[in-house]
């Protein structure tokens, strides 16, 4: 892992754990994920290319959650949350998988 990588990670941890919270459940799990992802960084289970992969998947489910926001007074709908859980339980495994892959052994 290299300086750079390290401290974009830092970064970006530090945004999603900074951002107010709205939506709990929805901003909480952001959160985790986002502490998950930079547990895998710090510990060398995930590689720069998995933890790129990783947070740019996280970056869109963010921009849809605040699109679906703007759109709903900065709310979501009961659909909308479904939707974001789905796609949020789809990175977590993705998580798990690349943090369980073996490759760093």
């Amino acid at each position: 892992m290299t300086n750079l990588t390290g401290k974009l990670l830092a970064a970006l941890l530090t945004l999603a754990v900074a951002a107010p919270a709205l939506a709990a459940e929805v901003d909480q799990r952001e959160a985790n994920q986002q502490a998950r992802i930079a547990e895998g960084v710090k510990s060398g289970q995930l590689t720069p290319r998995e933890t790129a992969r990783l947070e740019r998947k996280e970056a869109r489910i963010d921009r849809q959650i605040k699109a679906d926001r703007a759109a709903n007074g900065g709310h979501l709908t009961p659909a909308e949350r479904r939707q974001i859980n789905r796609e949020q339980n789809r990175v977590s495994r993705q998580i798990y998988r690349e943090k369980h892959n073996a490759k760093h052994m």
